[in-house]
């Protein structure tokens, strides 16, 4: 592929980790963000220390205050915000956008209120006419892994296999392959609810219970993502590869995992704002419980995993006896879609 002009909004770490894929391929990146201290900090230092700590990122990669400026004459604009903050940067975006780039998002969430996924935000607040096809970036990836080049695969997943395509070739090389995917619904549900079960995954965890445990909210987890997917529109198989299944290994195993450490601090008897003050990012699991838990009553989908994490975190259940009555529900066959 030739050189592309890539703009990333948020540099996070998931946007830093991209950034510097990017660049490893050569491309233009620019990343913008409105922390000016941040924004130095990447120019000046070539750092991104919050985020991080040990990355020292290539002097070509450019840090920008002004959005404008960020944005012009790219061919890509990759949107790696919160899930809270994506239609106020997506408005923001669409007041000065100009020419026609692909959009490209690397978030995974659902909108509170709307329940919306990402992709849908997108295309709402973004003209047709300002842009190409929005297209959904989403796997098994932790930023920390990717920054110092582990081997990782994930999907770009969009309807037009063509769109999803030029993103494959924009960010694959030795380190990080990307597969397409057409079942966007699918790859974004995944990315979505698999950080609600990565937090019931880490309170366990934080509770002392061992490995039979993990299996089982992994498993029963992907279970309950399955259906409200499958409800939503997705194709089942969607669950079984790299933004299901994958996503949900990674995500609800490893203390690099946000979710999984809140949920872990949960376990061992924190409170939720003490959390949330302390791990200074956003956990993305805790307020998609809340979107999960009420889409599934809207839809009548049963997800007693995602209730229980959402009685826990949200009506101050004990959370011993919120796992002894999951545990003691009636009992059911295995097969989801039988019966």
């Amino acid at each position: 592929m030739e050189k592309q002009k890539v703009a990333i909004l948020g540099p996070g770490s998931w946007g830093t980790a991209l950034a510097q894929a990017l660049n490893d391929n050569g491309h233009e990146v620019r990343i913008w963000g409105n922390i000016p201290e941040q924004i130095n900090e990447i120019n000046e230092q070539h750092t991104n220390k919050h985020y991080l700590p040990e990355l020292v990122l290539d002097e070509n990669i450019r840090a920008f205050h002004d959005l404008s400026e960020a944005v012009e004459g790219v061919d890509a604009v990759l949107f790696v915000v919160p899930t809270k903050v994506m239609r106020i940067v997506a408005k923001q975006y669409a007041e000065i956008a100009k020419g026609v780039p692909m959009i490209i998002h690397a978030s995974k969430g659902l909108e509170q209120g709307t329940h919306e996924r990402i992709s849908t935000i997108l295309s709402e607040e973004i003209p047709q006419q300002v842009r190409k096809d929005i297209v959904v970036l989403s796997g098994p990836s932790h930023a920390e892994e990717v920054a110092v080049r582990d081997i990782t695969t994930i999907s770009a997943a969009c309807e037009n296999e063509q769109s999803a395509r030029y993103v494959q070739h924009l960010f694959t090389n030795e380190y990080f392959r990307i597969y397409t995917n057409q079942d966007v619904v699918g790859v974004e549900t995944a990315g979505a609810l698999k950080n609600i079960i990565a937090v019931g995954a880490g309170a366990l965890h934080g509770l002392g219970y061992g490995d039979n445990a993990k299996a089982a909210i992994i498993t029963r987890g992907l279970a309950e993502i399955t259906r409200l997917g499958v409800a939503m529109g997705a194709n089942p198989l969607t669950y079984m590869g790299l933004s299901g299944v994958g996503d949900l290994i990674v995500t609800g195993t490893s203390i690099h995992s946000r979710n999984w450490r809140a949920g872990d601090a949960l376990g061992r008897g924190e409170k939720l704002e003490d959390i949330e003050r302390n791990m200074g990012m956003v956990i993305e699991g805790v307020s998609t419980t809340k979107a999960a838990y009420e889409l599934s009553r809207d839809l009548n989908v049963e997800m007693p995993i995602t209730e229980t994490i959402y009685d826990v975190i949200y009506n101050g259940k004990e959370i011993r006896n919120a796992i002894c009555q999951l545990m003691l529900r009636e009992a059911k066959p295995e097969n989801e879609f039988e019966d």
